[in-house]
């Protein structure tokens, strides 16, 4: 069932727009500065901590229901694969390579999606069959030389990330899930849960007292990444068409690489920018061809699947 379209000014929605790409797009650079005073598992959990509980905490005193046990079951297992299998991995994938490079890597997320949703019996049309094409070369290309393929743990944690962030927004669509403000801010308190397990066990100690720079990134990770930049994304859902709102899958990867080569002083080679070229082309015509066959209005399902964005 679609959610009706709620009109909107252009400059509200371009201001939206803007705080979706240059907050998320921003969330990679963070991280590494974030990761210069915090081991990556940790990072995590105290970012999922203190987002989940700001956002959990508002959403009751408005009156909210809280997720049923059933719910919160659920939002339990969801988060092993948004929480800790993608948002965790990039940050130990930031350990070893550069911000830019695991934005063009995560860029990958929607191909993965699209044949996680042709499992479940959903069949492409020809335009996003070339998409899913398209992008896989690029996400090859990536893989196979240049910086990423040097970085044993870079590499494998940029495949399971966008891998389990797609199973996880497939999967989600049959689930019992609240709503996305209470499912998302269910996953992160549920997910800080793992990533304390998952800290402990690779022995990941914070001995020294962080650095004020690596602690503003990580407030920054908190209010913008996880808190304004998700609500300006599930605003757009409401007062735009959903190919508009979710226009931040390939747009925040050649941002992202602005961003670090601006402020963070990071290379690319022309190797990287290709195979984001090549990724970002069939995420493309992915977009377009659901932009098709879609609704113009937001489904229940979209609005779900917001619950889950983003993945850094």
């Amino acid at each position: 069932m679609s959610t009706p379209i709620k009109a909107a000014s252009p400059l509200a929605i371009g201001l939206a727009l803007a705080s979706v790409y240059i907050l998320w797009g921003s969330t990679y650079l963070a991280i590494r500065f974030a990761l210069h005073g915090y081991p990556p598992f940790l990072l995590a959990a105290i970012r999922m901590a203190i987002a989940g509980s700001i956002m959990y905490a508002v959403l009751r005193m408005r009156g909210a229901a809280p997720p049923t046990k059933k719910q919160w079951i659920t939002l339990a297992k969801l988060s092993i694969f948004m929480v800790v299998l993608s948002n965790a991995l990039v940050n130990k994938a930031e350990t070893e390579v550069g911000s830019g490079l695991a934005a063009i890597a995560v860029a990958s997320m929607p191909l993965f999606a699209g044949v996680f949703a042709m499992l479940k019996g959903r069949h492409p049309s020809p335009m996003e069959w070339s998409g899913l094409i398209v992008g896989f070369l690029g996400v090859i290309w990536l893989s196979v030389g240049g910086e990423l393929s040097g970085s044993k743990v870079g590499l494998i944690c940029l495949i399971i990330a966008p891998l389990a962030w797609a199973w996880g927004s497939i999967w989600s669509r049959d689930q019992d899930l609240p709503e996305p403000f209470m499912a998302a801010a269910g996953q992160m308190l549920v997910g800080t849960l793992w990533l304390i397990v998952v800290a402990l066990v690779a022995g990941e100690r914070i001995t020294t007292m962080p650095s004020f720079e690596s602690t503003a990134a990580l407030l920054y990770l908190v209010v913008a990444g996880s808190i304004f930049g998700f609500t300006a994304y599930i605003w757009l859902l409401h007062h735009v068409r959903p190919a508009l709102a979710t226009s931040y899958a390939y747009v925040n990867p050649p941002l992202a690489v602005l961003i670090g080569a601006l402020i963070g002083g990071e290379s690319f080679t022309s190797h990287d920018l290709g195979a984001m070229a090549v990724i970002l082309a069939g995420v493309v015509l992915i977009t377009l061809a659901k932009a098709r066959a879609g609704s113009p209005a937001p489904t229940k399902a979209d609005l779900r699947e917001a619950a889950e964005e983003p993945a850094a």
